[in-house]
């Protein structure tokens, strides 16, 4: 077994894609005045649940 070498590796080569600059985009999505709400995540939907049963 050999202990361990006195120099250090060398720098390797990223992976494509790891140092590319990327770009946040905001998309603005208009959305009809009658239009049905959409659905609520499941998050608020448990904490609607969650009231509704506290509430009994």
């Amino acid at each position: 077994m050999t202990g361990p070498s006195s120099s250090p590796r060398p720098e390797r080569a990223p992976r494509p894609g790891v140092t590319w600059q990327t770009e946040l985009v905001r998309v603005e999505q208009l959305v009809d005045d009658d239009a049905p709400d959409p659905r609520p995540n499941r998050k608020a939907r448990r904490a609607m649940a969650r009231a509704a049963r506290r509430n009994r």
